[in-house]
């Protein structure tokens, strides 16, 4: 849960973006083109979005992550959480088990087992899930964060992926790939994800624009297999019609004139330096008591804090709210809530899910030695330094 954001000198959670990165100027011209180009009708439109957006988006999947794809294979969705929604409903019934990652994105997982379907937890390494582990899983559907791991940030290499594509086409299973936030890499070159890879007919692929213009918008889309298209036209017409229209059209019109692209590396180049200032402050303040996981990509980082038992972490995260910071454990994320597990280290240790994109760098430096306060006071560990 969120504690009041208002009240904090800096909140490290995890989704929160800056409201200075939002392109202002460049979304309220694009929704004034799209009020005074509206129709002379007003109508339901097409339950799967527009089509001028769904051909921008198109055209972008293509450029910016090698996707090649129809455009009736693209439905547009209220956000991520809609998309992994229709799959949850179309793809799994009661009892039938998912493979997910541990940890994992908490609000997929809780998702797939409103249907009565059963979770079965897969390891993640530093390669991603591990597929070998897969085999002996009777699953109808596997939940990957390939991009980068959620939570703990690992990149899924090439030879993972493909290991990937292979269970899921023996075992005629879906994959559902959650790209969340591929457009942030900061020490990698990046891997095309799996819909684009060969053999990916029967990979789900979802992203958003939650991590790159605002998750107020609520815009996601969703690209399905050719032989899913009806069935996800029909249930997403049934579940709400269709994403509101004009600001499917704003999008469609950044998109098709390269802002939205010129945005995103703009934004890049912001949380890059909010990532700079994270991980120099976090070295600053505790230095080898803690380690740091997952910094090449994304906008979040895990902090291991080595020496400090997962029991601890209610008690740091108050005394740290009470001095003005927001921090976030680690432990929701796993099935097991009591096991928070750095594999580096070998053993269980307090872990931090710290978010950094809604912050500036002042904030930042400033929320690390509050924190820093907070640790000490939490641990009686004395001065850390």
């Amino acid at each position: 849960m969120r504690v009041a954001s208002e009240k904090l000198v800096a909140d490290f959670r995890y989704g929160d973006m800056s409201a200075s990165d939002f392109p202002t100027l460049a979304w309220r011209k694009a929704m004034n083109d799209a009020a005074l180009g509206r129709p002379p009708k007003l109508s339901y439109g097409d339950p799967c979005g527009s089509i001028r957006l769904r051909s921008a988006l198109q055209g972008y999947l293509w450029r910016a992550r090698s996707i090649r794809c129809e455009v009736g294979e693209i439905v547009v969705v209220n956000g991520s959480q809609q998309g992994l929604d229709l799959c949850a409903r179309l793809l799994l019934d009661e009892g039938d088990g998912f493979a997910i990652e541990e940890p994992c994105y908490p609000m997929a997982r809780s998702v797939f087992e409103m249907t009565g379907a059963i979770a079965a937890p897969v390891e993640v390494d530093a390669e991603g899930i591990r597929a070998d582990l897969l085999a002996d899983v009777g699953a109808r559907l596997a939940y990957v964060t390939p991009s980068h791991q959620f939570p703990l940030g690992s990149v899924m290499s090439m030879g993972r992926r493909q290991q990937l594509l292979g269970w899921a086409k023996e075992k005629r299973a879906y994959i559902v790939e959650d790209d969340y936030d591929s457009e942030y890499r900061f020490d990698m070159n990046p891997i095309p994800p799996l819909r684009a890879l060969g053999g990916a007919s029967n990979v789900i692929y979802i992203g958003t624009v939650s991590k790159t213009l605002s998750p107020l918008l609520r815009i996601g889309y969703v690209v399905v297999p050719r032989e899913l298209q009806e069935v996800f036209a029909h249930a997403k017409r049934l579940t709400d019609r269709h994403a509101p229209s004009l600001e499917q059209e704003a999008l469609a019109t950044l998109l098709e004139t390269r802002v939205y692209e010129s945005h995103v590396r703009k934004a890049r180049r912001q949380n890059a330096r909010r990532r700079a200032a994270l991980l120099d402050a976090l070295q600053a303040e505790f230095r080898d008591l803690v380690r740091v996981e997952g910094a090449e990509a994304g906008l979040h980082v895990v902090v291991w804090f080595h020496d400090t038992p997962p029991a601890m972490a209610a008690s740091f995260i108050e005394k740290a709210a009470s001095l003005g910071v927001g921090i976030y454990s680690i432990s929701p994320h796993y099935f097991d809530q009591t096991l928070d597990f750095d594999q580096t280290l070998d053993r269980s240790c307090l872990g931090l899910v710290m978010g950094y994109a809604s912050l500036t760098e002042s904030q930042i430096h400033r929320g690390l030695k509050l924190l820093r306060r907070a640790y000490e006071e939490a641990t009686g560990s004395g001065d850390v330094s």
